[in-house]
């Protein structure tokens, strides 16, 4: 299943038509948590005007985090949402093309609901419109402030059928670099057997390989390390935190997949105790084993922390410690591939694989599995 998030936008006129902007926001739907916000002054209009600009604003900052999401749009504008729900006709001359700009936006989305919310809910979006338009009567331009700017993307370069919002952070080539490293050997990686989030210690071989792998991205720029919550990447990622002296950042969603009842048995024996479930999971992504999570559920929250990263990393070498699954998630996503690539990778431990994201192009895929400097 796609991916859930939540957009917020509002608009102002001081005057009506007067002095207006709007401020937008994407929420991811499960966490709650900001993903990306923005706010312009737009000049003289009047509130519709300013409502629709601030939807467009909040569908495109979607868009940017995830082209395939099922967005809900809340608004506290009862117009602006009974207008894209279908329910009213579009009438004044104003609208129109800023409805149609918005339903071609929400057109490639997985789905798309509007949600009225009383305007003491809609609070965030408001705060940032009327911080747009007090920017502008100052004779600036509004910029996030504090700990909002960490999490401002910047979003694609305006299209030619733009209607003049502009990006909240300037267009730029410069990539974000996610460094994939997969943990070190643990006794269930040499018997080959399901380890999803049991807290498996590293083998001896396993600290070895850390340390190669430590000893190799020490020539490499990295800003800062992620790494899944699980035993075995915090003691790969503290490798190389000892040798390049990054911080280390724990990131819930690039845990492993938790494998039910299957965790800590082979393949031969999960297929002799649950065969119909097995091959059910090998075929569809959305099955899970038996007390387990489905790779589709795995795809969406690695997908959450992913876009967390690009927004509070924008612009820098990430090394990324985790495991088998959300690595190859990662990939996946990078080459926009089809969800049966998952079971055509192969990831060894301790390796490394290397993807940049650009805001305003597509992702690059530049290296994958690499093991040369490996014991």
């Amino acid at each position: 299943m796609s991916r859930k998030l939540v957009v917020e936008a509002d608009g102002g006129s001081r005057g009506n038509p007067g002095p207006a902007g709007y401020g937008a926001v994407v929420r991811d739907a499960l966490t709650g948590e900001v993903l990306a916000e923005t706010a312009e002054a737009i000049g003289r209009a009047t509130n519709n005007v300013a409502e629709y600009r601030g939807l467009i604003a909040a569908l495109r900052a979607a868009r940017d985090l995830d082209p395939q999401a099922r967005v809900e749009a809340r608004m506290d504008s009862k117009l602006v949402v009974e207008q894209m729900s279908g329910r009213w006709q579009i009438k004044h001359p104003d609208m129109k093309p800023l409805a149609l700009e918005a339903r071609n936006i929400a057109s490639g989305f997985a789905s798309i609901t509007y949600k009225w919310i009383p305007r003491a809910r809609n609070s965030h979006a408001d705060r940032l419109a009327n911080e747009a338009m007090d920017a502008a009567a100052r004779g600036e331009e509004w910029t996030p402030s504090g700990d909002v700017a960490e999490m401002s993307p910047k979003t694609q370069a305006p299209s030619p059928e733009a209607s003049g919002a502009k990006a909240w952070i300037p267009p730029s080539t410069t990539p974000t670099r996610t460094l994939l490293l997969r943990h070190g050997q643990t006794p269930l990686s040499i018997e080959k057997r399901f380890a999803g989030v049991g807290d498996t210690p590293l083998t001896d071989h396993g600290h070895a390989q850390a340390a190669a792998a430590a000893k190799a991205l020490a020539e490499r720029r990295i800003d800062v390390i992620v790494t899944s919550p699980l035993r075995r990447a915090q003691d790969t990622a503290r490798a190389v935190a000892d040798v390049t002296g990054a911080e280390i950042r724990t990131e819930e969603g690039f845990r492993e997949t938790d494998f039910g009842a299957w965790e800590g048995l082979s393949f031969p024996e999960v297929k002799s105790r649950w065969p119909e479930e097995l091959s059910a999971w090998l075929a569809d992504p959305s099955y899970a084993p038996p007390g387990g999570e489905s790779f589709a559920a795995v795809a969406q929250r690695v997908s959450t922390a992913r876009a967390k990263l690009l927004v509070r990393h924008r612009q820098k070498t990430v090394l990324v410690v985790s495991h088998v699954t959300p690595i190859k998630i990662m990939v996946q996503h990078a080459l926009e591939a089809p969800t049966a690539t998952l079971y055509r990778l192969h990831l060894d431990t301790a390796s490394l694989s290397t993807v940049d994201w650009y805001a305003d192009g597509p992702a690059v895929v530049r290296s994958f599995n690499e093991t040369h400097y490996l014991p």
